[in-house]
């Protein structure tokens, strides 16, 4: 019985072989077309060029007409695809999770910068201390804005990079500003007391 199954797929891998396997290059580019939709080249990129590869040598092999390395790499690139959206799915979930929590921080920093510039302009700190706050403040507005659209529109990976590294940068302002010096006006009233 095993003989006569195994003998059963050698013919049919013997005929099937014959031409290329155009049924098969077609499926795989299929759901390597559905992985890219999914993101399969953003949130999972080796994934996705393994199976642009393995496609890539499936069609090399039918211009050699090694039509049974075609059918395998056909198969391989298939499979490659299908775990390439599946990885692209989980991918885009950690991005707009990650994107969510860095906007969000930004955010709260970028609030309590606003905070501390009011009120040092209302305690008459001279406008030349708070120009570099001010500057980091109005950039902030802008990458927040930026990175807010990017949500909105799904590119998670652009709202990390609107905002990367900018949080830092603000909490260095704050400290700048907690560090400054009192305005002599309010010293003297100190004094008064």
């Amino acid at each position: 019985m095993r003989r006569l199954a195994a003998l059963l797929l050698l013919m049919l891998l013997t005929a099937g072989c014959s031409e290329p396997p155009n049924k098969e290059i077609n499926r795989a580019q299929g759901a390597i077309d559905a992985a890219h939709a999914a993101g399969a080249d953003q949130y999972a990129a080796d994934a996705y060029n393994a199976a642009t590869s393995a496609l890539q040598q499936a069609h090399e092999a039918v211009d050699q007409r090694d039509y049974r390395l075609a059918l395998s790499r056909a198969i391989d690139a298939y499979e490659r695809a299908q775990d390439a959206a599946k990885l692209a799915a989980d991918g885009k979930a950690k991005a707009r999770s990650d994107a969510e929590m860095i906007v969000s921080t930004t955010n709260a920093a970028a609030l309590a910068l606003d905070a501390k510039l009011k009120a040092a302009e209302a305690a008459r700190v001279p406008p030349r201390d708070l120009a570099a706050p001010r500057r980091t403040a109005r950039d902030a507005a802008a990458s927040l804005q930026k990175a807010r659209a990017d949500l909105k529109m799904g590119a998670y990976l652009d709202a990390i990079a609107s905002v990367k590294g900018l949080e830092p940068q603000i909490r260095k302002q704050i400290q700048l500003i907690d560090a400054l010096p009192p305005p002599r006006a309010a010293r003297r009233n100190a004094r008064v007391r």
